[in-house]
């Protein structure tokens, strides 16, 4: 554990608390892509696993059971109890897209060929690209709400301060894990435009337009 690592969980814990707030409060998913939802339960659910065979400390066991909570509670607020307000015709990205390369890659780049790594490795792969369905909704829509504008740079700020920690990592402790330092750089690559914007006009009190 290390600052940015902190950080970087504590930003994490922050995007998933004002998702479901938004969600919650407005009685309302609009804006929000189901798609992406369901991706990140499927991440969570692959790399958490683990919880069943180890058990490393009670934060995080207790942070990894919050992510995963967290991700199938969305969903239901989604897909059951607002599904009314849930913009179908807009979130059309083809997730199977996303899927089957992830499940390709893992099984022929992984730290071991193992049951459980290579699920992990899998939800590396998949968290990486999991906000791409997001992204082309609120580009398809042309416009984001602040609130969700404030969820996705808290989300974005979580893989950054993530790829810090690999830093410190390496240079404090001399370890590293490629697979997920590349993911990162990957996934932190694709929230770059959304960041300017963010800066440049959700900070400045105006609505966040992604181009189409």
């Amino acid at each position: 554990m290390n600052i940015f690592r902190l950080l970087a969980d504590l930003s994490h814990l922050l995007a998933i608390i004002i998702l479901l707030l938004k969600i919650w409060k407005t009685r309302s998913c609009a804006g929000i892509s189901g798609k992406s939802q369901i991706l990140f339960s499927i991440v969570y659910t692959a790399r958490y696993l683990d919880l069943l065979t180890t058990y490393v400390s009670a934060y995080n066991t207790i942070m990894k059971v919050v992510f995963i909570v967290a991700s199938y509670a969305t969903v239901y607020l989604m897909y059951v109890k607002f599904k009314a307000t849930y913009d179908h015709n807009h979130d059309t990205f083809r997730i199977e897209f996303l899927l089957v390369p992830c499940v390709i890659l893992a099984l022929l780049i992984n730290r071991e060929f193992t049951f459980l790594e290579v699920l992990w490795t899998f939800s590396i792969y998949l968290e990486s690209v999991a906000i791409l369905p997001q992204l082309f909704l609120v580009s398809k829509t042309g416009e984001a709400e602040s609130i969700t504008s404030h969820y996705l740079f808290a989300l974005g700020s979580y893989r950054g301060l993530y790829l810090l920690n690999w830093i410190y990592r390496y240079i404090v402790e001399d370890h590293y894990e490629l697979i997920a330092i590349v993911a990162g750089v990957v996934q932190t690559v694709l929230y770059c435009d959304f960041f300017y914007l963010y800066i440049t006009k959700v900070l400045k009190g105006k609505k966040l337009q992604l181009p189409a």
